[in-house]
Parts: structure tokens; sequence; C-alpha cells
């Protein structure tokens, strides 16, 4: 058993921000990271081409800038360098190969939150009494595949995007990919560049914008331009870039890109068949009636938080998904010390806010005790 003042669960880049937030004041705190490295996600789990897909500005973490030569849209690779960077630079140090079984309040001597974590690679326990508990493991826990009818009976491949790697295999293969979103619409573009016969699903309506078009807008927000301005302005570049996309099955939604930004946290995508119904061997029905055979099916949908696998209690934060009870800014903060960091659907712009928030929090409480 450890007593600590602060413990952090997960060493993705809101853990780390978290982390760094707390060293620059001198509180003292634990990383608990599951893998055997920091940023797993962005180590292990992403496909070669990944950029960010929002500008250098908005993907900054607390008090590290990018360097100068950086593009505007970040490969993976180069951000990477800088997750390295930012470890080195704030003596970060997470302990892994730690997997969060349960945690709850225990209000007994003050109150403390008590942590039950199992050290993998020695097959033994160990708990931790903390004053706070921030927890880090973000939205973007476990790759979500979608309960498809038929899905166990396929006869061909069929992965979550966080396995793919790049196209290579896929040539001269007819593959489908499930979901329009940024990665999916990236991974599509990716396969069909190394030959492979691309389809894509989209479920709901869909934005199609260019990097330049969402940098526009973000630009524009910042310099307090209304949101519904920036919305038509948006709308209006993308049917002069791309025209009706409609023949293709993407319809534009009835509300603005940034709108829907702002209120779910979706981005616009950037740079088509209808809902799946059933699979069976290779072949797959969609919502229009129609069946067409592919070789391998690619779920770009999403993630699921896990936190309701170990968390007791915290309703005030978190909701029975795992995602936070209260709407943004005040997304952060519980009662009883318990915080979150990485759940305000803002990307890393999002995870910036909310480490420094927290630690300035922190910080203060601790100075009331003190005095």
């Amino acid at each position: 058993m450890e007593k600590v003042t602060m413990l952090i669960v997960g060493a993705g880049p809101a853990g780390l921000a978290t982390s760094a937030c707390l060293n620059l004041l001198s509180i003292p705190n634990i990383v608990l990271e599951r893998e055997d490295t920091y940023a797993s996600l962005w180590k292990k789990r992403a496909y070669d081409r990944l950029k960010l897909h929002l500008a250098k500005q908005y993907c900054q973490l607390p008090q590290m800038l990018f360097a100068p030569d950086t593009p505007t849209f970040v490969p993976r690779s180069s951000f990477i360098s800088y997750l390295d960077n930012y470890v080195s630079q704030f003596n970060i140090s997470p302990r892994y190969h730690r997997s969060v079984e349960s945690a709850y309040f225990d209000d007994k001597e003050g109150g403390n939150w008590c942590v039950t974590v199992k050290n993998l690679a020695l097959e033994a326990h160990e708990v931790y009494l903390a004053k706070y508990l921030v927890v880090a493991t973000g939205e973007n826990s476990h790759g979500s595949i979608p309960d498809v009818p038929g899905l166990d009976s396929f006869t061909g491949e069929f992965i979550h995007s966080n396995q793919f790697v790049n196209g290579k295999k896929y040539k001269d293969k007819d593959v489908l990919v499930v979901g329009s979103g940024n990665s999916g619409m990236e991974i599509a573009y990716d396969l069909s560049n190394w030959g492979a016969d691309t389809s894509i699903v989209t479920r709901s309506p869909v934005h199609v914008l260019t990097k330049e078009m969402v940098h526009l807008g973000m630009y524009l927000l910042e310099n307090s331009l209304p949101c519904k301005l920036v919305d038509y302005i948006s709308v209006m570049l993308s049917k002069l870039r791309y025209g009706d996309l409609s023949n293709y099955g993407l319809e534009r939604p009835t509300e603005g890109p940034f709108h829907i930004k702002a209120r779910i946290g979706r981005s616009p995508t950037i740079d088509v068949l209808p809902t799946i119904t059933s699979i069976k061997a290779n072949k797959i029905m969609f919502a229009n009636g129609s069946i067409d055979q592919f070789d391998a099916i690619i779920f770009a949908t999403g993630y699921k938080s896990t936190v309701r696998r170990w968390l007791k209690g915290g309703q005030d934060l978190f909701n029975e998904n795992g995602m936070p009870s209260r709407d943004f800014p005040n997304h952060w903060q519980g009662e009883n010390g318990l915080y979150c960091a990485g759940f305000a659907s803002r990307g890393l712009h999002g995870i910036s806010m909310d480490s420094q928030n927290i630690a300035k929090d922190i910080n203060l409480a601790l100075n009331q005790q003190k005095n």
C-alpha cells in the first residue's frame, strides 16, 4: 500500500499534460499506465499516414510549443517526437504495466481514493491511497465495433481502425470502410492509393471540408466571429470546392460544421453506402436493399470509454457510459478530489485546458490546507 497526493490513471497526452502541470507546481504525482509505453494509441495503434486534423497551434500541450519548422498539420511521427520531448522536459515518469482494477472513495481518516492495481509485469497487486484522483484514460480507451447481425460469419478479414497500418496488403481487394469521420476518410484514401477497390459506409449526414477550410474556420472563431457566420462561410466554400456530393451518397447535415463540433465534438470530415443491415459470409446487405461482396471490412467506428469498468461511484463526474455527466466547460471536476482530463470531446486543445484547470484547482486546495 502506497499513500500518494495525486494519482493519474492513463499516460496518454491527457495524463502527460496533467503530470507536467503538477510537476511545474512541485505537486507530487504518480502516473499509472497499463501499456509498456506512454501515448500507446499514438505509438502502437495508429495508421502510418495519420496527421493531426487541426492546425498545430490548437494541438500543443501546456508550456511547450511545436518547433517553428513543424508542418501546420503535424504528422504522427512528428507528434510522437513532440511527446518524447515533452516527457523528458517535464520529468514525467509513468509506471507501466499497471492495470487499474477498482477505485472507490473511502471517507475514513480524512478521505482517500483507494485504487487497486494489477502489476502485469510482476503478476502482483498494488494498492494506492490517493488524496486526489485524475482519470486520464480518455474517450479513446477501447476500439468500438458495432454489433452487426452476421458479422461472426464474415469470411474475410475485419478489424478496427486502430489495427490498420496502411493499405499495402489490400491491393486489388474489395474493402469496405465503415465510418465517415476523419479516420475513415483517411483510411479509405490510403486504401485507394494502394490499389484497393474501396467503399465507405456513412450512417449520417456529414460535412466535407479541406484542412485549410477547417483552419480558416478555427481562426475566424478565435477572432470572435459568430459560429453561425463561420458555418455559413465554411459550407459555401465546401459547395464551391466539391459541388453537390449527394450524387456520391454524402448528404450535408442541417447544422453547420462548427456548431456540430461545439455541441458533440465531432469534427468536419476532411479531405458511399448506407448503414449495414446484416452480413452473410462475404456478402453485406445495406439499408437500401443492395448487396455487395467484400474481402475485408475496416471499422472506423470510434472508441468507448472504459472508466465504468473500474471506477466505483463518481456519478457526479461520469455517467453510465463513462463520459462526463456535466457539460463543457464544467465537465472536469467532481467531488471528493475526483477529476477527469481528456473527456471534453475537444481534442488536444481540450486536454490542455483540462490539465491546467486541474493543476490550478489542486494547487489552490493544497495551499488552503496549509493555511
